[in-house]
């Protein structure tokens, strides 16, 4: 992941990382982004791009994490399917069984923009069950008001979860296990997909290596808790982030670390009655001395520290989370 990203990278992150409008860009980079596969475990693979997706080959099948998305220099989503096409041509490259399963980590369109393609290969999807009413709502949400009639085309049609979970669920592939967990933080949708016979895992969005997050829909005290308890539970795995490169450990504890400081500058600041511009003054200085170096920094710390501050004051406006009938 680089700092100096294209335009239509830019309007593509804001649909799930509104702060990334004002990105500038280099005119010459390529229009599409680049689509790295990575082997992180014995036929587990990390698919590192804008945004990260992977996938896992079984006995019998195919279990895809993720399906990314693009958009064109002006940020039309209408050809949006071309990089998932790139995805699939990959795994065609490697194994030719069925794709059976793609696991949603999570509603937002740069995690969930391709699954029509998977769809149209027969595959399941399935998603945390918050994810089926947001896909559609929540992504039109997040583009607000001046989204594009293209725009707003293309999320309405995005295939949505046809099976939803609540707190658990296996997936098999053949003798292969999946594991499929819910841990709130990033949204009140979010999946871990384990992969216990290659001490591998996806973490969506609620890890990103050496990447400010997006918070736009973050719970940060339920997000800290999360990544404690998969820290502890999971020493030994890969994780592969929902941005940024594969980690271990450590680099779990380096993000959780981030968001636990940057809770507690803004509850300090808070504290001596500062907010808005001033509590921003107050919070900065103190993240850009310890992690200016991290991708997208300069374009999320100050929406980072707002959407802590709305949090911490009960103003923040979150998708509303809907109660398994």
């Amino acid at each position: 992941m680089h700092e100096n990203i294209t335009k239509h990278t830019a309007r593509l992150l804001v649909v799930s990382c509104a702060a990334l409008w004002i990105a500038t860009t280099r005119a010459q980079e390529p229009a599409e982004p680049s689509l790295t596969l990575k082997q992180v475990g014995p036929g587990v693979w990390a698919v590192l791009s804008l945004s990260n997706a992977g996938f896992v080959i079984g006995d019998d099948g195919v279990a895809v994490i993720d399906t990314l998305v693009t958009a064109d220099a002006s940020g039309n989503l209408s050809n949006g399917h071309e990089t998932t096409k790139r995805l699939l041509a990959e795994i065609r490259k490697l194994t030719k069984l069925p794709i059976k399963y793609v696991v949603n980590t999570h509603y937002h369109l740069d995690h969930t923009g391709g699954n029509a393609v998977f769809a149209g290969e027969g595959a399941v999807i399935v998603a945390q069950h918050n994810v089926r009413e947001w896909i559609h709502a929540g992504n039109l949400n997040l583009l607000g008001k001046d989204i594009k009639p293209e725009q707003k085309a293309f999320i309405e049609a995005l295939a949505p979860p046809a099976v939803g979970y609540d707190r658990a669920l296996d997936l098999y592939l053949g003798s292969r296990r999946i594991q499929v967990r819910s841990f709130p933080g990033h949204t009140g949708g979010d999946s871990v997909v384990l992969i216990p016979d290659a001490k591998a895992a996806f973490g969506g969005d609620l890890f990103w290596r050496n990447t400010l997050p997006n918070l736009v829909d973050g719970t940060s005290h339920s997000w800290v808790e999360s990544l404690d308890k998969l820290i502890k539970d999971f020493p030994d795995y890969t994780f592969v982030p929902g941005h940024g490169d594969a980690g271990r450990a450590q680099d779990f504890v380096a993000f959780r670390d981030y968001l636990a400081l940057l809770r507690k500058l803004v509850a300090g600041a808070q504290a001596q009655g500062k907010s808005g511009s001033q509590l921003v003054e107050a919070v900065a200085p103190a993240l850009t001395e310890k992690y200016s170096q991290w991708d997208y920094f300069k374009y999320f710390v100050e929406r980072n520290i707002l959407d802590i501050e709305a949090e911490m004051a009960g103003k923040k406006k979150l998708p509303q989370t809907q109660l398994m009938k």
